[in-house]
């Protein structure tokens, strides 16, 4: 048995980068003096495994099968078309040494631009993050130091060494100060630092600054005065980040600041950015999240305000548009835009840090469910026509491609909060290189880099890796299981969106933002109406998928309720009713989490004390956590059903008033609400 003793610890600092005892070898060809080669080549000597004294050679070629950022590996040699794709082969390289895979290959990435966005505040503070204060900003206090430019070099190595090439450094909620001489100063400190290691800095912006900062009377996007403010604006950053990538907009959405307030369009709004940014070759990242509360399904908002402009925007103008139509769900369908826009790039906005799938608390492996949207086919163009397909290129020609994924960063010791929220960076990272990359690929890969000692055998292999990397594969699904199976959706507690609150709906809260809007449960039964006999949701769809969802024996059964509402007493495909089947997910959830707890405590001899303790703590508090689901949903919507708990379902050891007056994050007492 292998091994590790206590004194091997690791407080997670170093990600999947841990130190390892390296061999010596000769790095040669190409300019090494620049300082992204400079990092590729002290890359390679301070982490090669390989043959002692072997000779690797970095190679800056013509070829027309290794795109921008793409690389050849053959033996010990690195080819590419430009410096990022040696740091990535580079990378690559090391990656398949402590891996096991010393094949050759090609690798380009499917996107050309791999971007994390933060949503950091400028007070310090993360909204949804989970993991400390932001590595960023520091509450008005621009000061430049030391520690900083660590922080911020150890975060740039991370994400190359992964292949993430951009960062927004602000929340999508932005304030307009993000753009005064001051943040901009450290805007430039911090593009210096992230530079070297290929990474574009972009910011997100708030659509009223003109008003806010430049004091002018409106910020509408067809008066002549604002958009000479953007032009100078634009220019002002250019000057202190010639690299700079551009904007990120959230607008009319949430209460936030757009062109509608002035009666015009996305169109108008994103085009007078893009018009601005265009001599630098910056770009304009325009998000879809848009609903409002006179629409009769949120889910259809997206669609309904940007199908008609397809076509419209300017070319370096992309619409950012999360996985799925709601709010990165636990489950749920695609986001209909992934078919719809065919003149208009489309980017995937994937949600890393864990909002609504257990904050830094519990372990849940994302790759699963960004690999189920990724392989979806929207059938935009025939079979085939996935989400990965239309959103990367291959269907339609782009002169831009994005993906973006929502960080989980933080100013904490191991970053993400939680040990295996690193494998989740680590999975956007892979998944952003290569959207055809499998989960069990990647978390294989992760758990390699980040556990094994350096004499991993067979009894590691069984003991350890084969047994944490399935809990990893299953834990979206148990989470699923225990919180919103069979297509229920968005029943979360309100504001911190950690732990069930299906009866939350607060006098004067907005429909749209309180669970019975989305689970409508009644006498009758339980689930939202989106065939053609209700909001027409199904419509949004290309055939066979609206006809498929419409009819609710064709629709799998993981989305029923998101697009039926169906009788307590519906036979599901196992024999069960739905209450019935519903209670068992809850039920089955709880146990996998359970089983996961026994998981972690076998593989205590082969892994660090340190790491142990802190991650079997966090297991004990999800197992809690989703007993807490499973409870509260069985009890309040048996209020509904009024059919008993199946005989054999574990039964609630509290009752209904007790979870409707405990909140699920802090476990202390609240006002009840109803």
């Amino acid at each position: 048995m292998s091994l590790v003793l206590s004194a091997n610890a690791d407080d997670g600092h170093n990600l999947w980068l841990r130190p390892v005892k390296a061999k010596p070898v000769k790095v040669i060809g190409a300019n090494a003096k620049s300082a992204m080669m400079t990092i590729a080549k002290k890359e390679v000597e301070q982490r090669w495994l390989g043959d002692e004294n072997a000779t690797v050679e970095f190679r800056i070629v013509k070829d027309p099968t290794v795109k921008a950022d793409g690389f050849k590996i053959t033996g010990n040699a690195i080819s590419a078309t430009s410096e990022s794709g040696i740091l990535y082969g580079a990378y690559e390289l090391l990656r398949r040494q402590q891996t096991g895979d010393l094949s050759n290959v090609i690798s380009n990435p499917s996107y050309k631009i791999r971007i994390l966005n933060h949503w950091d505040n400028l007070n310090g503070s993360i909204e949804r993050g989970y993991a400390g204060n932001s590595i960023f900003w520091r509450n008005g206090d621009n000061t430049v130091t030391d520690k900083d430019k660590q922080i911020w070099e150890e975060y740039a190595r991370a994400n190359a060494s992964i292949g993430i090439n951009a960062t927004v450094l602000n929340n999508v909620n932005a304030s307009a100060l993000i753009l005064d001489a001051g943040h901009l100063d450290r805007l430039k400190a911090i593009a210096a630092v992230l530079r070297p290691y290929g990474i574009k800095t972009y910011l997100s912006i708030n659509f009223a600054s003109p008003i806010g900062l430049g004091k002018l009377p409106n910020a509408d996007p067809l008066n002549p005065e604002v958009v000479k403010w953007w032009k100078e604006k634009v220019a002002e950053i250019y000057k202190l980040v010639p690299d700079f990538g551009g904007f990120l907009v959230k607008a009319n959405s949430e209460g936030q600041p757009g062109p509608q307030d002035y009666k015009r369009t996305h169109v108008d709004g994103a085009n007078m950015l893009a018009d601005a940014l265009k001599p630098y070759n910056g770009i304009v990242m325009w998000r879809a999240f848009v609903y409002n509360a006179s629409e009769k399904d949120r889910a259809k908002q997206a669609y309904l305000e940007f199908m008609p402009f397809d076509g419209q925007f300017r070319d370096n103008v992309i619409i950012q548009v999360k996985n799925g139509p709601i709010d990165f769900q636990p489950r749920e369908p695609f986001s209909p835009l992934f078919g719809a826009l065919k003149k208009t790039p489309i980017m995937p906005e994937l949600q890393v840090t864990q909002e609504y799938l257990g904050h830094s608390e519990q372990l849940v492996f994302l790759a699963t469910l960004w690999e189920e949207m990724f392989k979806s086919d929207t059938y935009q163009e025939g079979k085939n026509s996935t989400v990965a397909r239309v959103t990367d290129g291959s269907i339609f020609p782009q002169k831009y491609t994005a993906i973006a994924g929502v960080s989980n960063v933080g100013l904490d010791t191991n970053w993400n909060g939680h040990e295996f929220a690193q494998a989740n960076w680590y999975a956007y990272g892979r998944m952003a290189w290569n959207n055809q990359l499998d989960s069990k690929t990647i978390a294989d890969e992760w758990i390699k880099l980040t556990f094994a000692p350096a004499d991993a055998d067979k009894d590691w292999k069984s003991g350890f890796l084969d047994p944490v990397k399935k809990m990893m594969l299953e834990s979206r699904e148990a989470a699923v299981d225990y919180s919103m199976p069979l297509g229920l959706h968005h029943i979360f507690a309100g504001s911190h969106h950690y732990g069930p609150g299906p009866w939350w709906a607060p006098p004067g809260t907005r429909k749209d933002w309180t669970p019975p809007y989305y689970h409508q449960a009644d006498a009758n039964g339980i689930g939202f109406d989106r065939t053609k006999k209700g909001t027409d949701a199904v419509s949004q769809y290309h055939e066979p998928l609206a006809s498929q969802f419409n009819d609710v024996a064709t629709t799998p059964e993981m989305y029923l309720l998101y697009f039926h509402h169906l009788s307590w007493d519906y036979k599901m495909k196992d024999g069960k009713t739905l209450w019935d089947d519903l209670c068992s997910h809850w039920d089955s959830g709880v146990k996998q989490v359970r089983q996961f707890q026994v998981v972690w405590d076998k593989v205590e001899p082969y892994v660090d004390v340190q790491r142990f303790s802190r991650v079997q703590e966090k297991l004990r508090r999800q197992t809690r956590d989703a007993q807490f689901w499973k409870d509260a949903c069985i009890l309040y919507f048996q209020q509904f059903s009024k059919r008993p708990i199946p005989d054999y379902v574990e039964r609630p050891i509290n009752n209904l008033n007790y979870y409707m007056t405990t909140d699920p994050l802090s476990m202390k007492p609240v006002q009840q609400r109803r």
